[in-house]
């Protein structure tokens, strides 16, 4: 392809709701479009990831943004102390942008730059949400309606709303569990797939006997079980469930994720590519992955962006299971559809690989008003003692 002639010209942050964009604007006026996780929300995460944005445009402003590895590896040891979720955020969404403008450039869609298809269409897992109260009987429900929809595989969160988390004991937590997972199958029955997210709540006592009580249900997987720090402990609760963990939505860089590999942690991996490192890097992820044997759910949760941008890179990578469709978790849903224009085709609970150039998605500039920013504060599980569970 050469050299080409554009050059960035400026980085653009934009907020709508609690979602956070960046816009790469060129000389030409071939902007490219990216969405970084807002990372460290709970504590500010809003403001110092794109405080990151700003330190990621003194590099790339004048540069040739086809140059996406080059750039990369800039925006990542530019700064002496690597990693880092808020600053791994940002370079994630530049990184979006960049391949946005290349496939702009070259008049094709990014899977293409990528190496081409391997598939035509990504199957997704749902999560049923659309219910208020809590009960097994409202998710078994929401989950039928899932499934008239086309979805295959679901997702659910067993231990029910945070907030009762804070005060379960051992036997409560394990056992609400079994409550949530068992309505579930009487109302799917045996041929949906279905996995639980524990969102790191559970300690490895909790997260093993949780295993044991559910192994008749048959489980597809079971979503971080305890917190992502301590690897070798997460290896050692793999090693005891009789499912499949999948695991990595927290985790940012590909060194991170060869440790999950090194302790057999996971069967599946969860990079988010707008936490992870963009396009670039959760392909070098999957190369390492797929050596052994493990496959790939990206983590999925926040806008069509990342959802498009997720897309491209499942059409290209053969180690791919599924991915997670965005609108049936906490962070978006339907009524931000106005926000964007290209939205990829959703058929029978498969998304529909596009042909348009670049990523194929951008912002409705116009109905961003009618999203102004908010905090998206997440509160703290705390305990009648006073004692912090976690956030």
């Amino acid at each position: 392809m050469g050299k080409s002639k554009v050059t960035i010209t400026r980085l653009e942050p934009i907020q709508a709701g609690s979602l956070l964009f960046v816009r790469v604007h060129t000389d030409e006026g071939i902007t490219g479009l990216g969405e970084m996780h807002p990372a460290s929300m709970a504590s500010g995460g809003r403001y110092t990831g794109t405080g990151f944005l700003q330190f990621i445009e003194e590099y790339l402003v004048g540069k040739d943004p086809t140059e996406i590895e080059r750039h990369w590896q800039h925006m990542f040891r530019r700064s002496l102390f690597r990693g880092g979720a808020d600053a791994m955020a940002a370079i994630s969404a530049a990184d979006m942008a960049l391949w946005d403008i290349t496939g702009k450039l070259a008049d094709l869609p990014v899977y293409k730059l990528l190496g081409g298809p391997v598939r035509e269409k990504v199957k997704l897992f749902a999560t049923p949400t659309a219910y208020d109260d809590w009960t097994p009987e409202g998710l078994g429900e929401s989950a039928v309606q899932l499934v008239e929809q086309g979805f295959k595989v679901l997702r659910i969160y067993p231990l029910g709303p945070r907030e009762s988390f804070a005060d379960m004991g051992f036997r409560q937590v394990t056992r609400t569990s079994e409550k949530y997972v068992s309505a579930l199958r009487k109302a799917v029955g045996d041929d949906i797939d279905i996995a639980i997210d524990v969102i790191c709540l559970l300690s490895p006592a909790e997260a093993i006997e949780t295993g044991r009580l559910l192994e008749p249900y048959g489980l597809i997987f079971f979503e971080d079980p305890i917190e992502p720090d301590n690897i070798e402990a997460l290896g050692h609760v793999a090693s005891k469930l009789p499912m499949p963990v999948s695991s990595g939505e927290r985790l940012c860089t590909i060194h991170q994720f060869r440790e999950l590999l090194n302790h057999n942690a996971a069967a599946f991996l969860r990079p988010d590519l707008g936490l992870a490192g963009g396009i670039t890097n959760v392909r070098k992820i999957a190369a390492l992955a797929e050596a052994s044997y493990v496959s790939l759910i990206p983590h999925n949760p926040l806008s069509w962006v990342t959802a498009a941008a997720s897309l491209h890179l499942c059409a290209a990578v053969q180690n791919i299971a599924m991915l997670e469709h965005h609108q049936q978790g906490q962070v978006m849903d339907s009524s931000m559809d106005d926000l964007f224009q290209g939205i990829p085709a959703l058929e029978d609970g498969y998304l529909i690989v596009p042909d348009r150039s670049g990523l194929g998605i951008e912002l409705n500039d116009e109905a961003l008003r009618h999203f102004p920013p908010s905090a998206g504060q997440r509160p703290g599980i705390v305990g009648q003692d006073g004692g912090l569970r976690d956030y």
